[in-house]
C-alpha cells in the first residue's frame, strides 16, 4: 500500500542510527517488493520503465555521496524534509486529479505525452531520494499520474521499478558499510511480519476507497516527517 512505508522509514530513523536505518529498512522493503512484484507484474508498463531507468544510477550515486558526508542529525532531518516534500507532491497530485475529473474545474488534462526531460528528472530524483531516505514513492507517483496511468498499470510499473532500484542500492549500502550482521539478523527476524503486513495490505487495498487511502498515506507521511525534523 505504497506511501505508508513512510511510517516505517520514520520509525527506523528514530530508533536506530539514521545511516544504519537506511540499510535496515532497505532489506525489509525488498521482502515487500517480492510480494508486490508477484501480484502486480502482469500490469507493468515496460515502455515507461525504459524511459526512467537511465537516470536512476546517477541519482543513486548522488545519494550515496550524500550519505558518505553527512552526520546522523543532518541525515535524519534530510529524511524528514524529503518526506514533507513527498507529502506536498502527493497533495498536489490529489488536487490535480480532482480538477481533472469530468466536470471538474480543470477539465481534461492536456499534454499527457511523455517528455524525455520529465523522465530523466524523475529517474534522477527517484534515485537520490530512494538512496538517502527510501522515500521516492511520491516522485514516481507524480510522473505516473502525469502520464495518465491507470491504477493497475500504476501498481505493476511501480512494483517492478522499485524492486530493481532497491536491488541496485544493495552494493552502495555494502560499500558504505551500512549492512552489518546485526542488520541481517534483524531482517530475518522481521521478515515474517513484513509478509503478514503485505498479505493484509493486499486485502485492505481491495476494499479501501482510493480517496480514503490517499488521505491516510498523506497524513502518515506528514506526521512521520515532522517527528523526524523536530527530534
Amino acid at each position: 500500500m505504497g506511501g505508508l512505508a513512510s511510517v516505517a522509514i520514520a520509525i527506523f530513523a528514530t530508533l536506530l542510527p539514521t545511516r544504519e536505518s537506511t540499510a535496515a529498512i532497505l532489506l525489509l522493503l525488498l521482502v515487500g517488493d517480492v510480494v508486490a512484484v508477484w501480484h502486480y507484474r502482469p500490469h507493468a508498463d515496460w515502455s515507461l520503465l525504459r524511459r526512467l531507468v537511465p537516470a536512476v544510477l546517477p541519482g543513486l550515486l548522488l545519494g550515496a555521496a550524500f550519505l558518505a558526508v553527512v552526520d546522523d542529525t543532518a541525515l535524519r532531518r534530510s529524511i524528514g524534509g524529503l518526506l514533507l516534500v513527498m507529502a506536498l507532491l502527493q497533495l498536489r497530485l490529489q488536487r490535480r486529479a480532482a480538477s481533472d475529473e469530468p466536470g471538474g474545474p480543470g477539465g481534461p488534462s492536456p499534454g499527457r505525452g511523455t517528455s524525455r526531460a520529465a523522465a530523466l528528472a524523475t529517474g534522477l530524483g527517484t534515485g537520490f531520494a530512494t538512496m538517502t531516505a527510501n522515500a521516492a514513492g511520491a516522485v514516481m507517483a507524480l510522473y505516473l499520474v502525469a502520464q495518465g496511468v491507470e491504477k493497475r498499470r500504476f501498481l505493476g510499473t511501480g512494483a517492478l521499478f522499485f524492486f530493481g532500484v532497491n536491488l541496485c542500492k544493495l552494493p552502495f549500502s555494502v560499500g558504505l558499510g551500512l549492512l552489518t550482521s546485526q542488520t541481517l539478523q534483524r531482517t530475518v527476524l522481521l521478515a515474517p511480519a513484513v509478509l503478514l503486513g503485505a498479505w493484509a495490505g493486499l486485502h485492505v487495498a481491495r476494499r479501501l476507497s482510493q480517496s480514503h487511502f490517499d488521505r491516510a498515506v498523506l497524513a502518515a507521511t506528514v506526521i512521520s516527517a515532522l517527528a523526524l525534523v523536530a527530534r
